[in-house]
């Protein structure tokens, strides 16, 4: 019964928030409770939602801190080289600029935290599609897959966790997947390649002044001009002059053609905005550094080292009080959202693991397993993965599941080490899931509907977490 209603809750929260009848927020916290009292277990929902919340307090405290860190670093002009060397590939190419997206997302995933990650990628590419009227879950879409795959990097987490929960070495299970996993960018890359044509072509050749949305000039503004709509007129008159893309054609055959070049005309950062701390880049840019090093390195707790930078960078660019407020009041909408959304989740995984639902479906998942599977255990691990880090927390799946999957696959000679490199495979479509609090930091930076996301990104992110998998058995690594 629990394997049950384990189930037809998360397809009942799923459903609702994909055909928008419920907002996240709601559907994460009253569903569970409704289920909770179903399950006859109602008088212990307390319990379920004070565990839940304080399992994940620590993630929620990382989040608001990250998010002030880092937006205080894009105030002060942190990312604009960044931005402008991005901007200046990809120019006003839908094609390019989707691309874009996918290799700014794997680069900065280098650092292992899905949220700065997202935080970056978004501040830069965002003004481009909002720009561009292009679609913005295939950002978010792009975005998520390409951490996804380079989530399992060993400071990362899933290749830790499954190390500690296997006791293995995690170099030996992560330094052999890497052709499987660069395949698995590949892949990203691909698709990319395939979502920019198709943005392409829903877009034609675009200009300037065809694409102009007034709300966006604070954001995006020309490269000699103030704050102000002048700066954005002289770049509409400049394009109207040059005859806009110059083709006419209206297709996507002549994309590059006359479009500005990034570094003059098309900035996706004000670059005059009255934030910018230019004396201070250096110090910025150590300061970052030190902390992804001691993330990294784990001198600290990640919520500690967040607390202590935003702090440090609020008093360091913004001595006075006035201004520290005004950072601290710009920021507020995205760390109150994806806080609350955070501890929501709580809620959610609260009453998933307390009413002993989590482990009566990963039972009967592996109870269901034909005995003929026995030799290709790592092959079945491989696509559990899939649905399971979709459905559950990394922890659930790693310390819960996949110790059962590897004495399964002991039995019939099948070593930890493949189950263990097979139980990455579905990284790509674990960093959408509504119980990975990064993805929120995601869609609301990103001002997408989370159902908009999901609904988009599920057969792409699944469709890839295959290609690692092909890739791996290919290979002989799994």
């Amino acid at each position: 019964m629990l394997t049950i209603l384990g189930f037809t809750m998360i397809a009942t929260f799923l459903v609702l928030i994909m055909l928008k009848k419920m907002s996240p927020i709601a559907a994460l916290v009253l569903i569970p409770a409704l289920f909770c009292v179903f399950v006859g277990k109602g008088a212990k929902l307390g319990d379920y939602v004070i565990d839940g919340v304080t399992s994940l307090a620590p993630t929620a405290a990382m989040l608001m801190f990250a998010i002030v860190y880092f937006g205080v670093m894009i105030d002060v002009g942190l990312f604009d080289p960044i931005v402008r060397g991005i901007l200046k590939f990809c120019k006003a190419d839908p094609l390019r600029i989707v691309v874009g997206t996918a290799v700014l997302a794997a680069i900065v995933s280098l650092d292992g935290d899905g949220s700065t990650t997202f935080m970056i990628t978004v501040s830069a590419m965002y003004p481009l599609y909002k720009r561009l009227k292009m679609s913005l879950v295939v950002m978010t879409g792009v975005a998520a897959m390409a951490n996804g795959v380079m989530n399992t990097l060993p400071w990362g987490g899933p290749t830790a966790r499954a190390a500690t929960a296997l006791k293995l070495d995690a170099s030996d299970i992560f330094v052999p997947m890497i052709p499987a996993l660069a395949v698995g960018l590949l892949g990203v890359l691909a698709l990319s390649y395939v979502l920019g044509r198709r943005e392409r072509k829903r877009l034609g050749v675009l200009s300037l002044d065809e694409v102009l949305e007034p709300e966006t000039e604070t954001v995006l503004v020309g490269a000699g001009a103030g704050a102000s709509g002048d700066g954005a007129a002289a770049v509409v008159k400049k394009a109207a002059r040059t005859g806009g893309s110059g083709s006419g054609s209206g297709t996507g055959s002549g994309a590059d053609a006359d479009l500005p070049e990034a570094d003059d005309d098309f900035q996706g950062l004000d670059p005059h905005r009255a934030t910018l701390r230019p004396k201070l880049y250096w110090f910025n840019a150590l300061l970052t550094v030190t902390l992804l090093t001691a993330m990294i390195m784990e001198w600290l707790p990640i919520p500690v080292l967040f607390l202590l930078g935003a702090a440090l960078a609020l008093t360091v660019n913004f001595p006075h009080m006035p201004d520290q407020k005004a950072r601290l009041g710009a920021h507020a909408e995205n760390v109150l959202n994806v806080s609350g959304m955070v501890f929501a989740a709580a809620v959610f995984t609260g009453v998933l693991q307390g009413t002993g639902m989590v482990d009566h479906m990963s039972k009967w998942l592996v109870s269901n397993i034909p005995d003929g599977m026995g030799p290709h255990m790592a092959l079945v691990t491989g696509v559990l993965s899939i649905p399971l880090t979709y459905f559950m927390s990394n922890d659930g799946f790693y310390f819960g599941v996949l110790p059962v999957l590897a004495e399964a696959g002991q039995a019939h000679g099948v070593s930890s080490l493949e189950i263990a490199r097979a139980s990455l495979v579905g990284q790509p479509l674990h960093m959408s899931s509504p119980l990975v609090p990064a993805v929120y930091v995601l869609v609301g930076m990103a001002k997408v509907e989370f159902g908009d996301h999901t609904r988009f990104v599920v057969k792409w992110a699944a469709l890839t977490s295959l290609v690692v998998l092909g890739a791996g058995i290919l290979f002989g690594i799994i």
